[in-house]
């Protein structure tokens, strides 16, 4: 059964940093291209980051300088670290599998970052 379980989540003041964590089971981790997105009431989910499976990576604009998106085979976990966060970055946060090949997509339930002074 895949599963994939996000945390690290919290309240962080504006500039501090966070890292966000994604452990995953039930599937071959390197199939799979692995993202976070996040989402805020009233708005569409959006990109943050990925890491394909070749191990490349791309961020959306406003993140690109500020997030990191990396993996751990060996741990069978996925990570976001963050950096410089602002208020606008107040989201849930979701870590994503998805297999290129056969479309399966699997979603985690989300983790809530805060960022407020």
């Amino acid at each position: 059964q895949v599963q994939l379980v996000e945390s690290g989540g919290g309240l962080v003041q504006p500039g501090g940093s966070l890292r966000l964590s994604c452990e995953f089971s039930g599937f071959t981790f390197n199939a799979y291209q692995m993202s976070w997105y996040r989402q805020t009431p009233g708005k569409e989910r959006e990109m943050v980051a990925r890491l394909d499976t070749g191990g490349g990576t791309r961020y959306a604009d406003s993140m690109k300088d500020r997030f990191t998106i990396y993996r751990d085979v060996a741990k069978n976990m996925a990570y976001l670290q963050m950096t410089g966060l602002k208020p606008e970055d107040t989201a849930v946060y979701y870590c994503n599998a998805f297999r290129p090949y056969t479309k399966q997509n699997y979603w985690g339930k989300g983790t809530l970052v805060t960022v407020s002074s």
